[in-house]
């Protein structure tokens, strides 16, 4: 379990009302999110497996729509590559195992673009019922999920419709960002504390977007050229145009706003990987489709390669995200190390105080030691962390502890320049000396204690 996975475990352990109070303050893009995940807590108790597992069910579900979408527009074959493809991606297979919001906006935007493409052939008032239904549970779950309403708008747009199924998507559309609305009435307001911590897109994020777009593009132009044996123009223009614009347009446009604002992280936009999945998909059955003279050679051929090189490149990559190296910090192996350290009674210091959530998740472990610089709970105060002293009486406490055991970023991290955080270094660095240092992923504890008393007792 990371930071991030703490404070959904830490949240959704709060009351409704505290619940309630935290989306006034902070993080009210992930309210519905935490919500659900208070009802799955409430119904188990599960641990790390209750909190991901509503995310593996949500890629499950989101590999079946990837599937229905690809049986739909090239038949069944294709349904079963691009399902077993959105399965194994790299970015879905992270987020598949991750306690937070971004593998159910994947699945909800996948079934979204399902409905409109059955909205497309059928325009049923129920087809674009559903739409509607499918793109505000996505937005309420995460407001970016918004932008795959641009790309199916883009979409439709290369497709030239009906004037009456414009209307209709028009409609739609109004509709969702209606309901949206109030959401993001209230996340404009916190985005700069939200957000704060981003900076503009990289140029290996831009590489990074090139190569995948690239991949994608030649692909559509490959099943362009090409023609599977059950395959219909009219249907893989349809696969073709809304994978793509799946994959190209929600990316492109949020690092193009980032320019200005940042906003930019590639989970945010996660649902693309389902446009990548349905070309990578149907690309596969173009090649074991192909006609040639030793046919049946062929398709195994093809097969055998494809299996072969999707062991030799994901393999790897699959066993890097269940290691804890594929995460920034590892708030399980820190939690362990402050229960080896801590004697009963011990201080406590978070440097800088966003630390904090490291412990929250661990209660047996948090309130076996003294806080030294809160003032506030995290619940009594409506924050994700709590809030601290004013430095006058950070110091005092800290002055009146025996033995601290600091919470840091590694060594190299920036350093909070706040009056509370200034206090907490100088102190520790003129009235304590160092007695154990243990470095961790993604953090490091320190036990002080006063000069000459280094031992536990």
């Amino acid at each position: 379990m990371w930071r991030d996975e703490s404070v959904t475990y830490q949240v959704a352990h709060r009351s409704l009302s505290d619940i309630w109070a935290l989306l006034g303050d902070i993080d009210a893009v992930h309210g519905l999110y935490y919500l659900l995940m208070h009802v799955v807590f409430s119904v188990w108790e599960g641990g790390l497996v209750a909190l991901r597992a509503p995310s593996v069910v949500a890629v499950s579900m989101a590999a079946a729509g990837v599937g229905a979408l690809g049986a739909r527009l090239a038949g069944s074959r294709v349904g079963v590559l691009t399902g077993l493809v959105s399965a194994v991606l790299p970015l879905v297979q992270q987020y598949a195992q991750e306690g937070r919001s971004y593998a159910l906006v994947y699945a909800v935007v996948v079934w979204s673009t399902y409905f409109v493409v059955r909205a497309l052939a059928q325009p049923r008032s129920r087809w674009w019922w559903s739409y509607v239904a499918a793109l505000v549970l996505g937005c309420w779950l995460h407001e970016f999920a918004a932008l795959a309403l641009v790309a199916h708008g883009t979409a439709l747009w290369l497709l030239h419709p009906a004037r009456a199924v414009w209307q209709r998507w028009c409609a739609c559309g109004v509709g969702v960002l209606v309901a949206t609305l109030p959401l993001a009435a209230v996340s404009v307001g916190q985005s700069e504390r939200q957000l704060g911590w981003l900076g503009r897109p990289s140029l290996t994020s831009w590489w990074h977007y090139a190569a995948i777009s690239g991949t994608g593009l030649l692909l559509a132009w490959m099943l362009r050229r090409g023609r599977a044996a059950k395959d219909s123009a009219a249907s893989r223009r349809v696969l073709i145009v809304f994978s793509t614009t799946l994959l190209v347009v929600p990316t492109g446009l949020l690092m193009t706003v980032s320019l200005v604002k940042p906003w930019y992280v590639d989970r945010y936009v996660l649902y693309t990987m389902a446009g990548l999945a349905l070309l990578v998909g149907a690309g596969l059955d173009l090649a074991i489709s192909r006609r040639h003279v030793l046919s049946r050679l062929w398709q195994v051929g093809v097969a055998g390669v494809a299996v072969a090189a999707a062991v030799a490149i994901l393999l790897p990559w699959s066993l890097l995200m269940r290691a804890p190296e594929s995460r920034k910090d590892d708030v399980v192996a820190i939690a362990e190390a402050v229960d080896r350290s801590a004697v009963e009674g011990d201080g406590v210091l978070f440097m800088p105080s966003r630390r904090r959530e490291w412990l929250l998740s661990y209660p047996s472990v948090y309130q076996r030691l003294h806080d030294v610089a809160l003032a506030q709970s995290p619940a009594a105060s409506a924050t994700l962390q709590g809030t601290e002293g004013s430095p006058a009486v950070i110091r005092r406490q800290m002055l009146a502890s025996g033995r601290i055991l600091a919470l840091m970023d590694p060594a190299g991290q920036p350093l909070d320049p706040y009056p509370q955080e200034a206090v907490k270094r100088k102190t520790l660095k003129d009235d304590f000396q160092v007695c154990e240092r243990t470095q961790l992923r993604g953090a490091q504890l320190v036990v002080y204690a006063r000069p000459g008393k280094c031992g536990k007792a």
